[in-house]
């Protein structure tokens, strides 16, 4: 199973590509944070950053209703890629792929 569920705040402006094919797809990251106990009992809080990736219709709503610091619920899956860098290094990314989303 590959089953992603992430609520948090968008951090950056989602950025929409458009391939050769005319496929588009939005990219933006997510915030979201996870409040845990030290070992003196002590309540900490740890924030993450996250790669979203999306498809088709998604990309339509986020242009029109999405921008930084909104709220969202986020379901989707895990995705990883290899590339190649400007430096010729390859590198791999993981990212959230969006099946579902919901403005908070």
């Amino acid at each position: 199973m590959n089953h992603v569920n992430l609520i948090g705040k968008i951090t950056s402006q989602p950025e929409v590509y458009q391939s050769k094919s005319g496929k588009r797809t939005a990219r933006f990251n997510l915030s979201t944070e996870e409040s845990y106990l030290d070992t003196k009992g002590n309540v900490k809080k740890r924030n993450y950053q996250h790669t979203i990736t999306a498809w088709g219709i998604w990309v339509n709503l986020l242009e029109e209703k999405i921008e930084k610091g909104t709220s969202l619920a986020v379901e989707g899956r895990l995705i990883s890629r290899f590339y190649i860098d400007k430096d010729g290094s390859k590198k791999k990314s993981t990212e959230v792929e969006i099946n579902d989303l919901i403005i908070l």
